[in-house]
């Protein structure tokens, strides 16, 4: 699957729906037949997977060792909330009111694209950490969390 990109406003329903931005949609490979998985983010919010990359993703969990607690409950809580997503008619996935509650979700959402997933955040909510962000210093944190890699693309022996 190539990498996801874009940032989307959109708005939920009385219901819970959210409607598939169409320049989304388009990069999401058989959505309408395979569906989607979204579960909690590690932060309050949601992440929504294609159901390609939550089964890669639960072949990584499948791995672990089951023996260790630490790793039980990791996944326990990893696992926490999550549900498949179908898209109806319209184009909306109705997403679960437990998952809204913890990331308050209300009305407003804003999705944002990292790669293989996408986060759903509370509009003002991903607002406020994006502000966070670059008041810490968006170059600093570049040349921390990238510095050691050279222009390959590979981190520097």
């Amino acid at each position: 699957m190539e990498p996801l990109i874009g940032e989307f406003e959109c708005k939920l329903d009385s219901k819970g729906r959210m409607v598939v931005p169409a320049s989304l949609k388009r990069q999401l490979p058989d959505v309408e037949r395979l569906g989607l998985v979204v579960n909690r983010g590690f932060e309050k919010n949601l992440v929504i997977y294609t159901r390609e990359e939550w089964n890669k993703k639960m072949a990584q969990l499948s791995s672990l060792n089951q023996y260790n607690p630490k790793t039980r409950n990791f996944i326990r809580m990893f696992m926490r909330g999550a549900t498949e997503l179908t898209l109806d008619a319209a184009g909306r996935v109705l997403l679960p009111k437990s998952l809204l509650e913890y990331a308050n979700i209300q009305g407003e959402v804003f999705l944002q694209c990292q790669m293989d997933q996408i986060e759903v955040w509370a509009k003002e909510e991903y607002e406020a950490l994006m502000e966070a962000g670059f008041d810490e210093g968006f170059s600093e944190l570049a040349q921390e969390v990238m510095g050691n890699f050279n222009f390959g693309g590979m981190p520097n022996e």
